[in-house]
């Protein structure tokens, strides 16, 4: 089971969707029959197999293991990750919000594209049975006006590019490149956070 799904295709995202089988795939964080999922849920197997068969065929849910009962098998499955993020590219931005780097249009499409970049590496690691490397640092600074926020910026963009300029080995075609992305945003209030955690 993998720690988490990027789901960016439409069909998928609808498959998933539906109020009962997000309680679906809750419960199959643990293996579990049809029949024993049917118990928990106080359902008929023959709904719950409709929506098994549903999210199975979207790769939402795997097969463990099948079980001989007498003249019947019974299977085993579980979902296939412990948390899904739903990322769908409807639209494209306006060029000149692409361009500015100081929108937030900018920072959300730069983050998406890490997104969907970083899903993939991990699928891949996740077939491979093995650790994808990354690295993330995460802070907050108060700033007392806007003038020490872009003075901290501008710090910041010469750090890096000088710890670029050490490190980087372009002529070294064995040598793994990374990279590396540096967002700010100013930190969500308390009510904001609430109202998104119960929605």
């Amino acid at each position: 089971m993998k720690a988490q799904n990027l789901i960016q295709d439409t069909q998928t995202a609808s498959a998933m969707m539906h109020p009962l089988r997000m309680r679906i795939l809750e419960q199959l964080r643990e293996p579990n029959s049809a029949a024993g999922l049917a118990r928990v849920l106080d359902m008929p197997r023959q709904q719950l197999n409709y929506h098994l068969r549903e999210l199975e065929k979207n790769e939402l849910v795997e097969l463990v293991e099948e079980r001989k009962k007498g003249n019947c098998t019974e299977r085993i499955v579980r979902a296939t990750s412990r948390s899904y993020m739903v990322l769908l590219n409807t639209a494209m931005a306006e060029g000149d919000e692409v361009t500015d780097k100081f929108s937030s249009t900018y920072l959300l499409q730069s983050a998406g594209r890490m997104i969907q970049d970083v899903a993939t590496m991990q699928t891949g690691a996740h077939k491979a049975k093995k650790k994808l490397a990354t690295f993330t640092l995460e802070t907050e600074v108060r700033f007392e006006d806007p003038s020490a926020l872009q003075a901290f910026t501008d710090e910041v963009a010469q750090t890096i590019a000088r710890l670029a300029m050490k490190y980087h080995r372009p002529g070294n075609t064995q040598a793994r490149p990374y990279q590396f992305h540096l967002f700010s945003h100013p930190t969500i209030k308390k009510q904001d956070h609430e109202k998104r955690n119960e929605g």
